[in-house]
């Protein structure tokens, strides 16, 4: 292992801090990275690449440059879309395993990296209360829940995939590539599955697997998961849950009595997608699978000659679709776990608690301001809401007015398309019903997925406030 030029880690490190506001995980890495080299002091050294470093500066200061056009999803101010920024530690040990660059694919290219995802991932099965289990990282929730229904297409060919209509419309395009059906059932007024188009669509029959959503991309919901599995036990159909967002926050203490119920009855589905890079403070991409029973490993059997020779033992990449994973993936992972345990009463969950907080501070804000409709309460850390207006027309001009003048004071927000349904019939005091009951309405949307958020609300609210005076006609 070859030291980098000082003046050049000096660059770096002042790019770094600058732009992720931490210089303590560089002083790790300083700290540690003789221990990983002191495990390869026994190989012969060799030549190392002889780097121009003036000019290796001069990259990394043009990249920092390029970057500056991003939007600051560090920043708490920042509270637009599902983007948290990774914990430092994970972001140290990515960096100190990207000195190896293992690949998961087979324990020939990532032995210790492997084992590690073994064991992050029993951590995340023993969270939803699981003990036997198989499953494995992937680059992200897409490619987890196109395993998770590619299994249910196995075990039941041919037969139906059902998702509400405020599913990731993902589930849609994936039943496609694998030729499976689909349809899409209907939501209810809090944006969760309806439970009686649900059974409406089951009595059709040929429904092999429902996609329950915990933690809608729009409104962070989170379907009725006790009544599903009742119906399960009359239509005897596979449940797949898709936690991509949502699903860390089994751990959070104050959750609303429904939203506890369906995360108490997650041990009893078949397969789970949770998203580590969401609010399992991972950088990109790291989502996972998991599937309740461990004999569905039988599906991904193969007979390639080669990638799997140096050991007799399960290899992950025998129970994956994907070949080539990062390893790194998996080790910040397993550091961020060890540092920071998946328990109800420790520092992650805490953290939890206080995005759920956050949002139902900025809820209740909204909801006794004259500039603002909120039609429904959060039961994650997800705030959407409307602007008044004489039309569904008018209310969404404003909403996205209200949206860029947040913008002019560093307040990012997001907008997303609701269903007029989603709000009371009196809201837009239209003459044609049937017209706006089926119009979609532009609103405003919130992710308060950092822990910050909550000690942020009052200069969060501060500019909100500012950019609705300037926009919404009184």
């Amino acid at each position: 292992m070859h030291p980098a030029p000082a003046n050049l880690l000096h660059g770096v490190r002042y790019a770094v801090e600058y732009m992720l506001f931490e210089g303590d995980s560089l002083d790790w890495l300083e700290t540690v990275l003789p221990v990983l080299a002191e495990g390869f002091s026994s190989l012969p050294s060799g030549p190392s690449p002889q780097l121009d470093q003036a000019a290796m500066v001069e990259v990394l200061r043009e990249t920092a440059v390029r970057l500056r056009q991003n939007y600051p999803y560090f920043h708490p101010l920042y509270a637009g879309q599902m983007l948290k920024p990774p914990h430092p530690i994970a972001r140290a040990a990515y960096a100190l395993a990207m000195r190896i660059n293992p690949n998961n694919h087979a324990l020939d290219g990532g032995r210790a990296s492997s084992q590690m995802e073994i064991e992050a991932v029993r951590a995340l099965a023993d969270m939803f209360g699981w003990t036997a289990h198989l499953g494995h990282l992937t680059s992200g929730g897409t490619f987890a829940n196109l395993e998770a229904l590619w299994v249910a297409g196995q075990l039941h060919p041919n037969k139906t995939i059902l998702a509400s209509d405020q599913a990731h419309y993902t589930h849609q395009r994936i039943s496609g590539v694998l030729q499976l059906p689909f349809a899409s059932v209907a939501s209810d007024a809090r944006g969760r599955i309806s439970i009686e188009a649900l059974e409406a669509a089951l009595q059709q029959g040929n429904v092999g697997t429902v996609v329950v959503t915990v933690g809608t991309t729009a409104l962070g919901a989170v379907d009725p998961l006790p009544e599903i599995l009742a119906l399960r036990e009359r239509y005897g159909f596979r449940v797949h849950v898709d936690a991509a967002y949502g699903g860390y926050f089994t751990l959070a203490p104050n959750l609303d009595a429904e939203s506890v119920a369906a995360y108490a009855a997650l041990p009893a589905v078949d397969s789970i997608v949770i998203d580590p890079h969401k609010h399992g403070l991972q950088p990109y991409g790291c989502g996972c699978i998991l599937f309740r029973d461990p004999s569905v490993g039988r599906l991904y059997k193969h007979d390639s000659p080669y990638t799997y020779f140096s050991s007799d033992e399960l290899h992950l990449g025998e129970i994956t679709l994907e070949c080539s994973r990062a390893g790194a993936a998996a080790v910040a992972l397993w550091a961020t776990q060890r540092a920071l345990p998946l328990t109800r009463d420790g520092e992650f969950a805490r953290m939890l608690e206080s995005c759920r907080a956050a949002a139902l501070e900025l809820h209740w804000r909204l909801s006794t301001s004259d500039s603002f409709i909120a039609p429904m309460r959060p039961q994650l850390d997800i705030v959407v809401w409307a602007v008044p207006g004489a039309t569904v027309e008018e209310s969404s001009t404003g909403a996205r007015a209200v949206f860029d003048a947040a913008a002019r004071r560093d307040l990012h927000l997001a907008l997303v398309h609701l269903p007029r349904r989603f709000f009371a019939p009196d809201t837009w005091p239209e003459s044609n019903r049937t017209s706006q009951d089926s119009a979609q309405v532009t609103c405003l949307r919130s992710v308060l997925m950092k822990p910050e958020h909550l000690a942020w609300i009052d200069p969060i609210w501060d500019r909100l406030a500012a950019a609705a005076q300037e926009v919404v006609p009184r």
